[in-house]
């Protein structure tokens, strides 16, 4: 596949996974839309792209806000007239507490954000996809391990990657008709500036605190960059990638 004229766009950009995977986007020849809620790291990074003669745009958004999504695609349609990868890749998690002591307010900020916002974005690809010419493109969406089975007290987190795995495979079958695909990639253990403190103690499910083995942050990028390097007629539906040996197969 000739990347060098594919437009993808990464959301939650600024930081973390989103970062790391842009840049990797952008080493593979993609034209790279940088989307988040925060503009300045979306800036430093599209200025750090343009240094090495790539092409970053920088596009402050809200997934959790439909007027904040339109506007995103709209600017996309606008300045490349397609779009041929989407990496749905902003969340966020709440407070590891009995679910009796949560906050109402950051079930809906994870619901909003990790739900809402993917089924925001996937609308607008998906709606954008079907009508360019050519026509179809490549949904990636951010799971995780919390998509398969929960850690303590993370009844939000978990519902809500839950319901990402139903929306990709809904996504995959409806977008047969177009040529678009959806995939989903279920991260355990990057380490980010976000997870460094697993390296310090996570609680299990036993009641004891202990650190977790963490993997370099690159390996999930390097992994979106396959997916999103196949052509339309072949498809990595569903991929963990983990740290080896972190409490998630057999008992911990």
């Amino acid at each position: 596949m000739n990347a060098s004229r594919k437009i993808a766009l990464v959301t939650g950009a600024g930081s973390g996974v989103g970062r790391r995977t842009a840049t990797a986007l952008l080493d593979d020849g993609w034209t790279v839309v940088l989307a988040g809620r925060r503009v300045e790291p979306l800036q430093a990074l599209a200025a750090e792209a343009a240094a090495r003669g790539q092409t970053a745009v920088a596009v402050p958004a809200d997934v959790t806000d439909p007027d904040s999504v339109q506007a995103l695609f709209d600017t996309i349609e606008r300045e490349f007239g397609r779009l041929d990868l989407l990496f749905n890749n902003a969340g966020v998690n709440a407070p590891a507490v009995p679910m009796d002591e949560l906050p109402l307010d950051k079930w809906f900020n994870v619901i909003n954000t990790n739900v809402t916002g993917v089924f925001l974005c996937a609308r607008a690809a998906f709606g954008l996809m079907r009508r360019q010419s050519p026509q179809g493109g490549r949904i990636i969406n951010n799971g995780s391990i919390s998509a398969h089975t929960p850690r303590p007290y993370t009844a939000p987190y978990t519902a809500s990657k839950h319901a990402v795995t139903g929306l990709t495979k809904a996504l995959a079958l409806d977008g047969r008709a177009f040529n678009i695909v959806a995939s989903q990639i279920d991260i355990g253990n990057a380490l980010t500036e976000l997870s460094e403190r697993m390296t310090r103690g996570v609680l299990q499910a036993n009641g004891t605190i202990a650190p977790e083995p963490m993997m370099d942050a690159s390996h999930v990028a390097n992994a979106v960059r396959h997916m999103a390097s196949l052509p339309l007629d072949a498809n990595v539906l569903t991929m963990t990638v983990m740290a080896s040996a972190m409490p998630f197969v057999g008992r911990g």
